[in-house]
């Protein structure tokens, strides 16, 4: 007997989800547990396995289309059954009306739509992805495909830059990319248009412009076919273009030069000056390829001996979604949470005695910050108010200890997390840490190794920064400072001898923090650190 498969929850906070991908296709046969389909949810795309046997009858969603919870996804049953009724019956049952008629009237949505757009069959409009739960607009990084090559499915399309992370972004249809709606450098919200996928040859100028334009009609069809976000496109069409005008100016006289990122960085990287060079971007805008055809000019002749020969120069570098992230939420952090601050200066003698010995094991190698995290995440497990969280209606005080590690990259600032750091070994957070640093410069973190952490270390004692101050990384309520370990006099038994010390700051959130509290969490921190051997223990 037939079964009907409906969109799953797959998160507490999911009310619609979007199919990614079929792993099955009508007339397969499908086990308990093969995996049917990849489903896009709020939070990310997971695998949904079939939790029964047969032959997959009916798709009710297709690829890139979005559905509410409970909406016929799938039908599953014998070969050859006639499941006419299920589909039937699925319009003629009163019970949540939104959800069955989405169902049934999905395919005739589709053809609306394309009807409204002309779109040509086979054509695929793809709109500027939401790559983050909180990303509100991306920029283009790098095209990694050309107007007219020929795209598969599963083919990376573009860097996309979100306000956390440079993302890859692979295209679920196969065909000719047919048209770019952003260059390279450009920004605009999401569900922009970002490109038109093909038959080789099809004109879909007019899609590109009607997409743009702000009309009755595109707004009619944004009410009549809110499911149809990957295909529809429900953006405010003003928006990309007015985005479009802050970033592609014409490179003016005043010394004002205007470039794509990757420009900038690729005539970095050659030595050339911005301002010899013609932009043949849009307004004049300096792009990749004019790099590439650059060749620079023999320097004129000497000037006089008393005429200054320099001149004011300055790049305009839009902020990148990354650094916007950073400005609100530490902005919010700083003016929202009562910040306070409690220095202290450790003896690292026995931590330095330690970690040379440590090291001295075959094939191990750790790092003084592995060792402060392991000491952070112990004390933590003392101390839950300091590894708590401030809410608007609520503290919640966590047993687990998830520790936040401050990695710069070129865009910012991103905060990986070591997971239950306190029941990890020291040479198991340092590959973790290593592992994390590394992909966080090459933009490779995931989203998940970002979020969820209950306490964050910034350390800048490799720059030799003796002491500093950090804002605190919400809705955490303590950030540690970390400073460089300093040789200097210190007095031990009545004596002036050689030491070394480390100062280190923590920023504690005075709503969920006091100041005795604070200062014992430093207090059993003070022992892990001046006293290594007791973290084995």
């Amino acid at each position: 007997m037939a079964e009907v498969i409906n969109m799953p929850r797959l998160s507490d906070t999911m009310e619609e989800g979007t199919v990614a991908a079929w792993l099955k296709k009508v007339g397969d046969k499908v086990e308990e547990g093969d995996i049917l389909a990849e489903i896009e949810t709020d939070k990310a795309t997971m695998e949904f396995e079939s939790f029964n046997e047969g032959t997959l009858l009916h798709i009710g969603i297709q690829e890139g289309e979005t559905a509410k919870v409970d909406t016929l996804l799938a039908i599953i049953g014998d070969e050859g059954e006639d499941i006419s009724g299920l589909l039937n019956g699925s319009t003629s049952e009163t019970s949540e009306p939104e959800a069955k008629a989405e169902v049934t009237e999905l395919p005739e949505v589709k053809e609306e739509v394309s009807e409204a757009q002309d779109i040509p069959e086979g054509v695929t409009v793809v709109p500027m992805p939401r790559l983050s739960d909180t990303m509100e607009e991306g920029t283009v990084s790098t095209w990694l495909k050309k107007v007219g090559e020929e795209v598969e499915e599963g083919d990376i399309l573009a860097e996309i830059e979100t306000d956390k992370a440079t993302m890859e972004f692979e295209s679920f249809q196969s065909g000719t990319l047919l048209h770019i709606g952003l260059e390279e450098g450009e920004s605009a919200k999401v569900d922009a248009l970002l490109a038109i996928i093909g038959p080789a040859g099809t004109d879909v100028s007019g899609i590109a412009k009607n997409y743009k334009a702000e009309s009755p009609t595109s707004e009619v069809k944004q009410t009549e076919a809110p499911k149809k976000e990957t295909k529809a496109m429900e953006t405010p069409k003003a928006e990309p273009k007015k985005e479009k005008a802050t970033v592609s100016k014409t490179n003016t006289p005043n010394g004002r030069v205007f470039a794509s990122p990757l420009a900038k960085k690729m005539a970095e990287e050659k030595g050339f000056n911005l301002s010899q060079i013609s932009g043949t971007g849009e307004n004049g805008r300096i792009v990749k390829r004019d790099i590439e055809n650059f060749t620079p000019a023999t320097q004129g002749a000497s000037v006089g001996k008393f005429v200054p020969t320099g001149q004011e120069d300055f790049d305009e570098v839009p902020n990148s979604n990354m650094r916007k992230a950073i400005a609100k939420n530490l902005a919010k952090s700083k003016f929202s949470a009562p910040h306070y601050y409690l220095n202290v200066e450790f003896d690292m003698e026995n931590a330095i005695a330690f970690r040379e010995q440590y090291n001295s094991l075959p094939d191990t190698k750790i790092s003084y910050n592995d060792m402060i995290v392991k000491a952070c995440a112990l004390a933590l497990k003392q101390h839950p108010q300091v590894n708590s969280q401030w809410f608007d209606d609520r503290m919640q005080l966590n047993n687990h200890v998830h520790i936040g590690v401050a990695v710069a990259v070129p865009d910012g600032l991103v905060v990986p997390v070591v997971r239950f750091a306190n029941e990890q070994s020291l040479p198991q957070i340092g590959a973790a840490v290593k592992d994390y640093a590394g992909r966080a410069r090459n933009k490779k973190l995931t989203l998940d190794e970002m979020e969820g952490s209950t306490f964050t270390i910034s350390n800048l004692g490799m720059f030799g920064i003796e002491s500093f101050t950090s804002i605190i990384n919400q809705p955490n309520s303590a950030i540690l400072s970390v400073g460089a370990i300093v040789s200097k006099p210190v007095v031990k038994n009545g004596q002036v001898v050689a030491g070394n010390t480390m100062k280190l700051t923590m920023a504690c959130d005075h709503r969920t923090v006091d100041g005795a509290t604070g200062a014992q969490f430093l207090q059993t921190l003070k022992g892990y650190i001046e006293n290594p051997i007791t973290m084995l223990v």
